[in-house]
């Protein structure tokens, strides 16, 4: 099983936001299971959890897992293909994101745009190498920093954007006839703290 993979398909993609079949996902990442076990576990009559697992396995969302015998009844056992799924801009093609129609980096809903992206164009990767049965190269790099204000915020911003920038600028060899180009994409935003905790009072920008 995969620990996440990426939903391309517009159909796969509604068929996995179902809320019933969104939960025989969730049951099936936990562990094998059999119609009649889930229809147990979910309060379904057991033809009815079939016909949403047919579903599911139509799109690639679930798969065998093995059979077993239990009185005169073959009982397929079914497991999730992945622990968790994300569901691609691909899916909504005519109305995706595209973080080239404007630029803004202090933007939120352009860094949803690149967001976006990132999620689309990693899932394309991933499918490709699958297919090629070839690793993928990346990296990814995930942290947290508190601010006492909006001044420091601003200079790490600076800061940053310059420390990247010669980063990219020495290591972009434009004429490398066997190079690959490769995508940076650096974000910041507030942390989002858990429900239970008060939401945090956003720094305001100085002008």
């Amino acid at each position: 099983m995969l620990d996440v993979t990426v939903i391309e398909d517009s159909a796969a993609a509604a068929v996995s936001l179902d809320p019933m079949r969104s939960r025989l996902l969730a049951e099936l990442a936990a562990g094998p299971a059999s119609a009649a076990m889930l229809a147990t576990r979910v309060g379904l009559p057991r033809q009815k959890v079939n016909y949403h697992l047919r579903a599911l396995e139509r799109h690639g969302l679930v798969e065998l897992a093995g059979e077993r015998r239990k009185g005169n009844v073959t009982e397929r056992l079914m497991r999730a293909t992945a622990a968790s799924y994300v569901i691609s801009p691909v899916a909504l093609a005519a109305v995706q994101p595209d973080p080239e129609r404007f630029r803004d980096q202090l933007s939120a809903r352009w860094l949803l745009a690149v967001a976006a992206r990132l999620v689309r164009d990693v899932g394309t990767l991933i499918t490709g190498a699958a297919k090629a049965r070839k690793r993928l190269a990346t990296y990814a790099l995930d942290g947290e920093v508190r601010f006492a204000s909006a001044a420091d915020r601003a200079a790490f911003v600076e800061e940053l954007t310059r420390g990247v920038g010669a980063l990219i600028a020495k290591y972009h060899d434009e004429h490398s006839e066997g190079g690959r180009d490769h995508r940076v994409v650096v974000a910041l935003h507030p942390t989002v703290k858990p429900a239970a905790e008060p939401a945090p009072v956003p720094i305001e920008e100085s002008s």
